[in-house]
């Protein structure tokens, strides 16, 4: 169980945390992987669901290897798909203004942790108009290994001088709870329901259905 009292420093992934982004990546991937020729539902496109962009690119291309594009041209290609669709239609998870205002309120820091290229980062805060809750943002783009590796998370907490039991991590995806916990620190998942939700989210110290039902539990 988490004990709340000794968390000092949240820090949020951002897909499907902060940002209903899940459903734009699935059909950005689905439109860019038809073109070569991979029909992401049916090869089960979930289990990279968390993972950076180009390990996503590189576990399919392991498998179901394509050759009139290169990988960087996918990548280039689902990232455009994604930043077009969150400045046209981005919206903010349930209870997100809410949690971070209350964070802010207690003096706790603020830190956003993803997968996602900074490009993304950037476009979503903006496009939510919650840039200024965050004291650190970190994109694994700049890391050695992306999520469920606990890079970002450790990077985030040495940057905003936090140390790992004092953190709260919160999460949507399977890849991002794993990440969390082998960096040390508590964890919260939160399912963002257009996924299949996994039983192995159990790993987590605490699940709740949506982030106004942690503020509930805040409060």
């Amino acid at each position: 169980m988490i004990d709340f009292k000794n968390i000092d420093t949240v820090i949020f992934d951002m897909d499907g945390v902060l940002i209903d982004s899940e459903p734009m990546w699935k059909a950005a991937e689905i439109k860019v992987f038809a073109t070569i020729g991979i029909d992401f539902i049916k090869v089960g496109g979930e289990k990279t669901v968390g993972l950076r962009i180009d390990e996503v690119i590189d576990y399919w291309y392991s498998k179901y290897p394509w050759k009139n594009k290169s990988k960087a041209q996918v990548v280039d290609e689902i990232m455009e798909e994604m930043v077009n669709g969150i400045k046209a239609t981005g919206q903010p998870m349930k209870g997100v203004v809410e949690i971070l205002e209350y964070f802010k309120s207690k003096g706790l820091k603020i830190g956003l942790a993803s997968s996602s290229l900074q490009i993304l980062i950037d476009t979503s805060l903006e496009k939510l108009g919650i840039t200024h809750y965050f004291d650190k943002t970190f994109s694994a783009q700049y890391c050695t290994y992306g999520k469920p590796h606990p890079e970002v998370y450790i990077k985030a907490a040495n940057e905003l001088g936090s140390e790992p039991q004092n953190c709260l991590v919160i999460e949507d995806s399977l890849n991002g709870v794993i990440a969390g916990k082998a960096a040390k620190m508590n964890v919260v998942a939160v399912p963002d329901g257009s996924h299949t939700i996994s039983e192995q989210l159990k790993v987590a110290d605490l699940r709740v259905d949506s982030l106004e039902e942690l503020l509930v539990i805040f409060l």
